[in-house]
């Protein structure tokens, strides 16, 4: 055996064209993390389809990337697809595949709001576990099934602190995420043989699209910011870049796993937003729920 030291291979350094060749499908791209998450794979070389439910947001995404980086325009490409319509996955993975099989997908779903645990409408707990699992699930499926044929890829779903923080009033929310995390360890172990692997990213305090409500209220994000050694609020770059890194060759021993990315936002605690719960069931709610009535 050779007592050179082993070298990192030029594929397995990120930078423009260390992607070049490899395919991509982002559901959830039209704004936010997903938008920033094509942007980094088309930087480095690959094409991406680029996946939303709305028409007009999607190709305004688009037109932006483009225009960011007319060298990638016949790289990027869009399809309306509804992350929780397992047909419309299903032929967008194949779609964005085409003849030489996908090799990157990544899953951007959400969406909670805040409530009290005994204040939930029982349909509306269910439905927030519903779009914030089954999205995941079903990339997870059809791009595993794809990537699996072609011999590999790497899946990334983008999960949450709040899969691993107790986060008051937002109990759906939570569990959701917290599947989401278990979910990819599973089939994570279970792809791993057939070259699949399977990560997540657990976003902390981001300004998105999603969460502009929330940074209109200066206090509700001061009281995050305290919790924080690193008292800023994250961008999608910041998510992206680590979507990025587990998506291509140089986490290629990594499978699994959540990165968490938030400022150090885990190292501490959630702040109690009693107040916002308030304001979005109504105190008389709130309230009630707290009496157990």
């Amino acid at each position: 055996m050779s007592d050179q030291p082993r070298l990192p291979s030029a594929n397995r350094i990120g930078g423009p064209g260390s992607l070049a060749g490899k395919r991509a499908i982002v559901i959830g791209a039209s704004s936010g993390i997903g938008l920033a998450t094509a942007e980094a794979l088309a930087v480095d070389g690959a094409h991406v389809l680029m996946c939303a439910r709305g028409r007009e947001r999607l190709e305004a995404a688009a037109k932006q990337l483009v225009a960011a980086l007319p060298e990638a325009k016949d790289r990027i490409a869009t399809r309306v697809v509804d992350g929780l319509v397992g047909a419309e996955v299903r032929e967008a993975v194949a779609a964005a595949g085409g003849a030489g099989g996908l090799d990157i997908a990544v899953s951007v779903p959400g969406g909670g709001n805040f409530s009290p645990v005994l204040a939930y409408d029982d349909d509306d707990f269910s439905a927030t576990i519903d779009a914030n699992v089954r999205p995941i699930f079903l990339l997870l499926k059809y791009a595993g099934k794809a990537m699996v044929k072609k011999g590999g890829g790497s899946i990334v779903a983008v999960s949450s602190t709040a899969a691993v923080m107790s986060s008051p009033f937002l109990a759906a929310y939570c569990a959701a995420k917290a599947a989401c995390d278990q979910l990819v360890k599973v089939a994570a172990d279970e792809l791993g043989r057939q070259g699949v692997r399977i990560n997540a990213v657990r976003p902390g305090l981001t300004r998105t699209g999603a969460t502009d409500g929330m940074f209109g209220a200066r206090p509700l994000i001061e009281a995050f910011l305290a919790e924080q050694p690193i008292r800023h609020e994250g961008e999608p770059a910041d998510i992206a870049r680590a979507i990025r890194f587990l998506a291509g060759p140089e986490s290629a021993w990594i499978t699994g796993e959540a990165i968490t990315v938030d400022g150090g936002h885990t190292i501490r605690k959630f702040p109690w937003l009693e107040e916002v719960a308030k304001g979005v069931v109504g105190e008389q709610v709130f309230a009630a729920a707290m009496r157990g009535d």
